[in-house]
């Protein structure tokens, strides 16, 4: 299967340019970008900062003036343009990079009309828009690593979980468990590769990294709740892994 073609549309007012080299890294692991234009109204300070990061990162700016005091025409631009993308068959998913629920129609329309759309969004996002999407990432959980101190003797552990977003509570553990259940064969077994996906399509924000675990199964592993099968295939180095709660 051939990667995604997708078009990348950011609003600048709406999130943060320090982090657009992981969140354009983050896009290539669902996709290939294919348009990416940013929208704002260059004429104003606030969005200065990313003058300096589109070059560098291919990005098309779109100049929207502002008619109106008070009103954010960038969005009416981003979703007009949305929309030729969609009609001109060019992609087959949208990236919308903003953290401003006015995109919640946007989102509903292209999924409607068969694209896979992924949002990219602070905390802050509001709920509908997250899920309007396909998949939703949050800003925050893309911020590097922070640097190792000199204090080596602080426990890994720690230092994982410096971007958490989220602790592991009853509703995590709930969503696991019924998610599991969902998908298990006869004898209650679930394929670690199928729950990623069927996770993320019960709750679109649904990542790892959220509450501080690169990937799913040290999550899993973390709530003591579940069973670990890793069965042996023909590729040696390559095992599947499968799920089963415990009695």
């Amino acid at each position: 299967m051939t990667d995604l073609r997708l078009a990348v549309l950011i609003d600048a007012d709406n999130v943060p340019y320090a982090h657009i080299k992981e969140m354009l890294e983050e896009i290539t692991k669902n996709g290939t970008p294919t348009i990416k234009r940013i929208y704002a109204d260059w004429t104003k300070p606030t969005v200065s900062g990313w003058k300096n990061v589109l070059l560098e990162n291919a990005i098309t700016p779109v100049q929207q003036y502002s008619y109106t005091s008070g009103k954010n025409s960038s969005d009416s631009a981003l979703i007009i343009d949305a929309m030729d993308i969609l009609y001109s068959d060019k992609v087959d998913g949208f990236c919308i990079v903003s953290s401003d629920s006015d995109f919640t129609r946007l989102a509903t329309r292209l999924r409607e009309a068969g694209m896979k759309v992924i949002g990219i969004g602070e905390k802050k996002t509001p709920l509908p828009f997250i899920t309007a999407c396909d998949k939703f990432i949050y800003i925050e959980i893309l911020k590097p690593p922070v640097a190792e101190t000199k204090e080596h003797n602080k426990p890994a552990k720690s230092k994982q979980k410096n971007n958490s977003l989220n602790k592991i509570d009853q509703g995590l553990v709930k969503l696991l468990s019924e998610s599991v259940a969902d998908l298990a064969d006869e004898s209650g077994w679930t394929f670690l590769g199928e729950l990623g996906n069927f996770l993320i399509k019960k709750k679109a924000d649904f990542d790892p990294r959220n509450y501080g675990f690169l990937k799913l199964l040290p999550l899993i592993k973390s709530t003591g709740r579940f069973i670990i099968d890793e069965r042996e295939t023909n590729n040696k180095s390559v095992k599947h892994i499968y799920i089963k709660a415990k009695g």
